[in-house]
C-alpha cells in the first residue's frame, strides 16, 4: 500500500510495517496462508463450535464409555472413530492436523492391494506429508526422511512405517497429552459422566 498525500492514515501504516523484523512479517503472511487454507478446506465431518468447543456429533453413540475410554491411552483413542474425530478437531486449533491425517494416509496405504496403485499413493502421500517443503509437511528428521525417500524406489505397504511410526509418538508425548487437558475434552467427559448417571437413575 502506498500513498503520497500527507497526513493520509496509510502513509503511518506503511511506515509501521516497513519498522517490523522481516521475520515477524513472513510468520504473519504464513499464519494468513495458514489460516486460509484452513477456512476453505472441507471439513470432513469436524466443526468447531462459536466457543471453539468441540462439538459432539448428533450420534449420542459416542457412548459415555468409549469418550471416558480415549483417557486410558493414545491406541484407545485411535481405535474409535469419534475419537480421531474429535483429536483431529483438536489438532485444528494448534495448526498440526497434518500428523494425523499422515497417519492416516498411512493406515489407508497399508490396505491398497494394486501395485500400480502402491506406488502412485506412495509418491503422492510423500509429495504431500514427507519431502523436505512439502505442503503439510510433517515433523520427521533427515534420516527417516531419506529412508522414506530410499523406500520408494521399490513400494511396498511398509514404505512408511518408519515415518508414521516417529509421527505417532510425537503425537502420543506432545499433543495427546494436551488433548487430554483441553477444556473440550474436559467438557466431553463431563457430559459423558452426567449421562451416565442419568442411565443410572433411571434402572
Amino acid at each position: 500500500m502506498s500513498c503520497w498525500v500527507p497526513g493520509c492514515p496509510a502513509l503511518g501504516m506503511c511506515r509501521g510495517l516497513a519498522a517490523l523484523p522481516i521475520t515477524c512479517l513472513e510468520r504473519a503472511k504464513d499464519l494468513k496462508t495458514r489460516l486460509g487454507i484452513l477456512l476453505h478446506k472441507p471439513e470432513l465431518g469436524h466443526r468447531i463450535g462459536t466457543s471453539g468447543k468441540l462439538q459432539l456429533g448428533s450420534r449420542r453413540r459416542d457412548s459415555s464409555r468409549e469418550v471416558l475410554e480415549w483417557r486410558e491411552s493414545f491406541d484407545q483413542l485411535l481405535k474409535s472413530k469419534s475419537g480421531v474425530t474429535a483429536f483431529h478437531t483438536f489438532l485444528k486449533t494448534e495448526f498440526s492436523e497434518e500428523n494425523l491425517d499422515f497417519w492416516l494416509a498411512c493406515e489407508d496405504f497399508k490396505k491398497t492391494r494394486s501395485k500400480t496403485k502402491l506406488a502412485s499413493k506412495a509418491n503422492r502421500i510423500f509429495e504431500e506429508f514427507v519431502q523436505s517443503e512439502a505442503p503439510r509437511e510433517v515433523n520427521i528428521d533427515h534420516e527417516t526422511r531419506e529412508i522414506t525417500r530410499k523406500n520408494l524406489s521399490g513400494a511396498t505397504s511398509a514404505c512408511f512405517n518408519e515415518a508414521q511410526a516417529k509421527t505417532r509418538t510425537l503425537m502420543e508425548k506432545d499433543s495427546y497429552p494436551r488433548f487430554l487437558k483441553s477444556a473440550s475434552y474436559q467438557d466431553m467427559t463431563k457430559q459423558a459422566a452426567s449421562r451416565g448417571v442419568s442411565k443410572r437413575s433411571h434402572t
